[in-house]
């Protein structure tokens, strides 16, 4: 067999060398994400790009041992689907990661969706639970589902304490005291375990369910990583724009990059004046965008403004760039690189996939 390059039977091999993937069966992944993490338990995990809270990776494992087990105290159980309809926040990854922990299924969705739009998703996945904001609680109510709301904790607008099916995120945090605040009880949660419940966009027919392992998670996260293992990187601080919903958001970006102990500054939306404050006020590393975030790198003077030499890497995908665009960008960033991804989802794929 060929070492490299296109071979006598055509077909090309790449010089990397093979991904080894972890073998134990009971890996999931939250075990995975703080494999090493007792190496760098001070260090940032999640910053909140507008008002600065940060959580190190020992408070973002205690935190996730207090919410999980707050969701037990709800009676949700294994294989039990929690609804994520909440915007992006430095609260999402919590949640996401509490679900998984227990076993339970993670179903993300499109906070921009109307109570119609959701209502299908909800139909298909049959959640136990949603967890979302208060500004969106009118979405769901009609689906007569138990709350989390994240957030404020403020009853202003829905009277929260009138409704025992409504509970808030800081609640949800004191509900159950029995194991210390940095254990996390993770019994029987497997590789090959569903982690997440995502759906396709319907861009060529009815959105599917799309299910996902924990070992495709931890696969994919180990593909997206690999160079960053190569070269040894360990203080990378990636700026988390795109939505956490969406599985580039959640898996390549945000779980990627935790398990590899970067940190991650998470914002709401996207507004270039407050991306180019963050990158210079955290000294953002790298980030993921989309061509018209690109098109505004290149073509908006405000951008000059910004002290941006920490970045070193700027990826887009969804759509193709011209060779122009890129290096008009690559001129207001010097020290980046600026790359684009293709649309290989059937390779990359976030591992192997089966739809409802």
């Amino acid at each position: 067999m060929e070492k490299s390059g296109y071979g006598r039977d055509g077909i090309y091999r790449s010089m990397r060398p093979p991904l080894v993937l972890p073998k134990d069966p009971n890996h999931s992944i939250v075990t995975y994400l703080f494999r090493n993490a007792s190496s760098y338990p001070n260090k940032p995990a999640l910053i909140d790009a507008e008002t600065s809270e940060t959580l190190t990776f020992s408070q973002l494992k205690s935190t996730i041992a207090k919410v999980s087990q707050g969701l037990l105290s709800l009676g949700i159980t294994k294989n039990d689907v929690v609804l994520l309809f909440a915007p992006s926040s430095i609260r999402y990854p919590i949640c996401f990661l509490s679900i998984v922990a227990i076993g339970a299924i993670a179903s993300t969705t499109n906070p921009l969706y109307t109570t119609q739009e959701l209502a299908k998703q909800v139909k298909d996945s049959n959640p136990k639970l949603v967890i979302t904001v208060s500004e969106l609680l009118d979405k769901v109510k009609g689906f007569n589902l138990p709350a989390v709301i994240l957030g404020p904790n403020s009853n202003t607008n829905h009277n929260l304490n009138s409704n025992p099916k409504v509970i808030h995120y800081n609640d949800l945090l004191n509900l159950n005291q029995s194991s210390s605040d940095s254990e996390l009880n993770i019994n029987n949660v497997k590789q090959n375990d569903t982690a997440a419940l995502l759906y396709s966009s319907g861009t060529t027919g009815t959105s599917k369910g799309v299910i996902l392992s924990h070992g495709n998670f931890i696969a994919a996260s180990q593909m997206v990583t690999m160079d960053q293992e190569v070269a040894g990187e360990r203080n990378n601080v990636y700026l988390c724009v795109l939505p956490m919903f969406h599985v580039f958001g959640l898996a390549v970006i945000l779980y990627a990059q935790l398990q590899a102990g970067s940190t991650l500054v998470s914002m709401e939306r996207f507004e270039l004046e407050k991306v180019l404050a963050a990158v210079e006020r955290y000294r953002i590393s790298h980030f993921w965008v989309v061509p018209p975030i690109i098109l505004a790198l290149a073509k908006q003077s405000v951008v000059k403004k910004y002290d941006l030499s920490s970045v070193k890497h700027i990826g887009s995908g969804a759509a193709p760039l011209g060779k122009d665009l890129m290096e008009e960008c690559s001129r207001n960033v010097p020290n980046a690189v600026v790359m684009q991804a293709l649309e290989i989802s059937g390779v990359l794929g976030i591992g192997k996939t089966r739809t409802l």
